[in-house]
C-alpha cells in the first residue's frame, strides 16, 4: 500500500500486466467501479490521469447516493467530515419569493434523507483512497491513450504516465469511467450531443456569503431567472458558497461575453441571489485558475453502453443537466452496477456486450426519469406550481426523482407531464 494518500501503488513496470479489470478514471464513477469488483476479489487496476485532489464540480449530493455509498462502506466517514449538511431543495422565483422547501425527511424516514454539500476535491480523494483500501491498484498521473483489441473485443489498454513511460495492461473488461474526457466515446466516434440542453454556466465561489437559518442553511436553491434560466447556490464548508448562472447562450451573451459583466448582470436580476452575495467576497478556489469559471455544451450521451470486453459507468455514459445534481449520484451507482455487472460477465466467461444488458437497461430507466424532468424544468409552458396544484397526487412521483429513487416505474407521471410540457423521446441508449 502507498507511503501517502497521493502515491502510486504497487509499482508497474514497463511492458505488459495482467488484470481482471481495467477501470479508466478514478472520480466517483471509477472509484465506485473498482471498489466493488475489489471486493468481489477481482485484480483491478486505475488509470486516473490527474494527481488527486484535484478540483471538480458537482459538489451537491442528492439522497440515494446514499445507498451506492453505503455498500462502498463510505456513509460514516463521510459524516465524520465537516461537509454542509443537506436537507433540503428550494426554488426561488424571479421575484426572489423562496418556495416551500422539499425537506427530503417529510418524504422518506430514512438516514438518506440528510445528505450533504461537499468539497469534490475532498470527497473523490476519499473515495478513491477507499477503492485502494480495498485492494484496487490506483495509478494516478497515468493516462489512458488508446484500447488493445482482439478484433471487435477490447482486450486492455495503453497508457501513458506524466513521466512518458508507456504501459500495456490487459484485461478482459475494461470499465470507461473517463468522465468528461469520454475515452470510449471519442475513441469509438459514439458522442451524441443534445441540442435542447445546450446551455452554458458561468460559476463562482464566495466566502461570508449569506446562509439561511436553521434546517435551511445547507439547502440547494435553484434561483429563476427570466425565459428558465436559473442560478445554484450551494452553501459548502469553511463559510464557502457555490453559485452559478446557467442559461441558453444566446441570452447569456447577448450583451458581450466577459464572464464577470455578465455574471454581474445576472445577479442583478434575482433579488434573492443578490442578497445572499452582497456580504461575500468572491475567491479563486484552490485547483481552479480564474474567479469566474465557464463550461458550455455539457448534456451528451453515448450511442452505446459497451461493446466485447468495454463498458460505460458516470459521466463517461452521459451527462443531462446540473439542475437536479444528479451527476454524482448516477456516477456512483452507475460504477456500482457496472462492477457487478463485470464481475458476473467474469464469472461466465462472456465478456460480450450483450452481458451489459441488464446494467444499461437500469441504468437507461433512471436516467429517463431524471431527463424527462429536466426537459420540464426548462419547459417555457411549465410551472411546478400549476402542475402540483392539478396533480397534487404526482408530488411523491416529482421528490422521487429529485432525490434520486428512479429505478422505478414512473408511468403516470409521465402521462401528467405531457399534458404540461412537451417532452423528448427515451433515452436514446442502445
Amino acid at each position: 500500500m502507498p507511503d501517502t494518500p497521493n502515491s502510486n501503488d504497487r509499482s508497474l513496470p514497463s511492458g505488459l500486466a495482467s488484470y481482471d479489470a481495467i477501470v479508466v478514471g478514478g472520480g466517483p464513477a471509477g472509484a465506485a467501479a473498482a471498489t466493488v469488483l475489489a471486493k468481489h476479489g477481482r485484480r483491478v487496476v486505475v488509470l486516473e490521469k490527474d494527481r488527486f485532489p484535484r478540483y471538480h464540480v458537482g459538489e451537491s449530493l442528492i439522497p440515494h447516493c446514499w445507498y451506492p455509498l453505503e455498500r462502498l462502506g463510505m456513509n460514516e466517514r463521510i459524516a465524520e467530515r465537516a461537509f454542509t449538511k443537506k436537507f433540503s431543495v428550494q426554488f426561488v422565483g424571479t421575484s426572489g419569493k423562496v418556495s416551500q422547501p422539499f425537506y427530503f425527511d417529510e418524504h422518506e424516514d430514512h438516514p438518506s434523507s440528510q445528505t450533504w454539500q461537499v468539497l469534490r476535491s475532498e470527497l473523490d480523494q476519499m473515495l478513491l483512497d477507499n477503492a485502494r483500501a480495498c485492494g484496487a491498484v490506483v495509478h494516478e498521473e497515468t493516462k489512458a491513450n488508446e484500447f488493445i483489441r482482439d478484433g471487435d473485443a477490447v482486450v486492455g489498454v495503453v497508457a501513458e504516465r506524466s513521466n512518458g513511460e508507456k504501459l500495456e495492461l490487459r484485461a478482459p473488461v475494461t470499465i470507461d469511467c473517463s468522465g468528461r474526457d469520454s475515452f470510449a466515446m471519442l475513441q469509438n466516434r459514439w458522442r451524441v450531443s443534445d441540442p435542447r440542453l445546450n446551455k452554458i454556466a458561468i460559476w463562482a465561489y464566495y466566502r461570508g456569503a449569506k446562509r439561511d437559518p436553521g434546517k435551511d442553511e445547507g439547502a440547494t436553491t435553484i434561483a429563476y431567472l427570466p425565459e428558465k434560466n436559473w442560478f445554484w447556490y450551494l452553501p459548502l464548508q469553511d463559510d464557502l458558497v457555490s453559485v452559478g448562472v446557467v442559461a441558453d447562450q444566446d441570452y447569456l451573451y447577448d450583451e458581450g461575453r466577459d464572464p464577470a459583466t455578465v455574471f454581474a448582470r445576472e445577479v442583478k436580476k434575482n433579488p434573492w441571489v443578490a442578497d445572499h452575495l452582497a456580504a461575500g467576497e468572491r475567491i479563486t478556489l484552490p485547483g481552479t485558475d480564474n474567479e469566474l469559471l465557464v463550461t458550455r455544451e455539457w448534456s451528451y450521451r453515448s450511442k452505446h453502453f459497451a461493446s466485447d470486453g468495454l463498458v460505460l459507468a458516470g459521466d463517461a455514459f452521459g451527462f443531462l443537466d446540473p439542475v437536479f445534481s444528479s451527476g454524482v449520484f448516477l456516477a456512483l451507482k452507475g460504477g456500482e452496477l457496472a462492477a457487478d455487472a463485470a464481475h458476473d460477465a467474469l464469472t461466465a466467461g462472456d465478456l460480450s456486450a450483450g452481458r451489459f444488458t441488464g446494467y444499461a437497461t437500469q441504468m437507461g430507466r433512471g436516467i429517463e426519469a431524471m431527463k424527462r424532468l429536466v426537459y420540464t424544468f426548462y419547459d417555457q409552458a411549465f410551472s411546478m406550481r400549476s402542475f402540483l396544484m392539478r396533480y397534487p397526487d404526482r408530488k411523491r412521483d416529482v421528490t422521487d426523482v429529485l432525490i434520486g429513487n428512479v429505478f422505478k416505474s414512473f408511468h403516470d407521471l409521465y402521462g401528467a407531464f405531457d399534458e404540461f410540457a412537451k417532452l423528448p423521446e427515451g433515452a436514446g441508449m442502445e
